[in-house]
């Protein structure tokens, strides 16, 4: 009976909290919150005035690069890790107030967060604290592939290898998984963020145009692979032109973006690489038999499994939803608490 009602008052959360997006499942009703890590702020009276919090999210998002110069478009999280304290922790008040605006009663929920595998002590502790001052009762940490591996269905409580490959917008995490813990993992600091970067520096050298980190993910998304394909797609983007200082539009081809990725994309394969090479042999045998998961936002890059089959001669399987595997793994744990009680993270 307690357990029902528990189970009905209950305002538990699990937040993936990252570089690009913040998602959050509570518990029994899925993921319900699907936010850009953007916050904007406005400076009142002079450049020393007071700070304003204007908008959090997608709203924010649309203002990047856009702003006038009393408003900031901020993204608090850099590399999976939090680079400012201060408005990383009125995001989580904004989003666990908005998941929570139809009760009568200020929630003090459990909150599970996940962290990158590389994240130190005091960026952990630091991921906690923000927590903790935007009203969580007790907080507890997950790291990534673990999240990662439990969202993609993997057997994480078995003897039995598992490897996931989570790409985000700040860092991929490379795990192998077995027995409820993690027997090798590594964290490297390329993602998303890197790959619009790489194609901002390609345009510019080639091109002599600057283009926005906006367009750069957009042409991402349209027309970014990471292995020759046998269509080659076209896209009309407007950059500035550096040498007359003036908007004009020019064709990329999907070719061209390739070349762009090659050396994030070659920092990912190096992660795999090592993992691979650090496995023990019985492991490797299993991740050899079933392949491993791609997730994260990363992993909707076009033909990047045929990539890392091409690379690595192993199965290679796109995880379903990769956007939101890490914060349903989060949401499994926190529904399985005392059955996967071994699967978070010390400080």
């Amino acid at each position: 009976m307690f357990g029902a009602l528990n189970s009905y008052f209950s305002n538990d959360l699990a937040i993936d909290l990252g570089t690009a997006n913040t998602l959050i499942y509570v518990r029994g009703k899925g993921v319900v919150l699907d936010e850009p890590s953007v916050v904007a702020i406005r400076t009142e009276g002079g450049p020393n005035g007071k700070k304003v919090l204007l908008a959090v999210g997608s709203d924010a998002k649309s203002m990047l690069g856009r702003a006038p110069a009393n408003i900031q478009a901020i993204r608090p999280m850099k590399d999976g890790v939090i680079a400012d304290f201060t408005i990383t922790e009125q995001m989580l008040k904004f989003f666990i107030r908005k998941v929570h605006e139809s009760r009568w009663f200020s929630p003090s929920p459990r909150i599970i967060i996940c962290v990158p595998v590389g994240s130190t002590q005091v960026e952990r502790r630091a991921i906690k604290e923000s927590a903790e001052r935007a009203g969580a009762k007790q907080v507890f940490l997950i790291e990534e592939p673990m999240a990662a591996a439990i969202g993609a269905d993997m057997p994480v409580a078995e003897a039995t290898g598992s490897m996931v490959v989570d790409i985000g917008g700040g860092t991929t995490e490379v795990g192998v998984i077995s027995l409820g813990g993690i027997v090798y993992a590594k964290s490297e600091r390329v993602g998303g963020d890197k790959f619009d970067q790489a194609i901002i520096d390609y345009i510019r050298r080639n091109y002599g145009m600057q283009i926005s980190e906006p367009t750069a993910e957009a042409i991402k998304k349209r027309i970014g692979s990471a292995f020759p394909g046998s269509e080659v797609l076209e896209m009309e983007v407007t950059g500035r032109n550096l040498a007359e200082g003036l908007p004009r539009k020019f064709t990329i081809s999907s070719n061209e973006i390739l070349e762009a990725l090659t050396e994030p994309l070659n920092s990912i394969v190096g992660a795999v690489k090592s993992a691979l090479e650090q496995t023990p042999p019985e492991l490797g045998a299993d991740i050899a038999e079933k392949g491993m998961v791609l997730t994260g936002g990363g992993a909707l890059l076009r033909d990047l499994d045929r990539l890392l089959v091409e690379e690595t001669g192993l199965p290679v399987i796109v995880a379903e939803d990769p956007l939101t595997c890490v914060a349903r793994g989060c949401g499994r744990a926190l529904e399985e608490m005392d059955k996967l009680g071994n699967v978070f993270a010390s400080e």
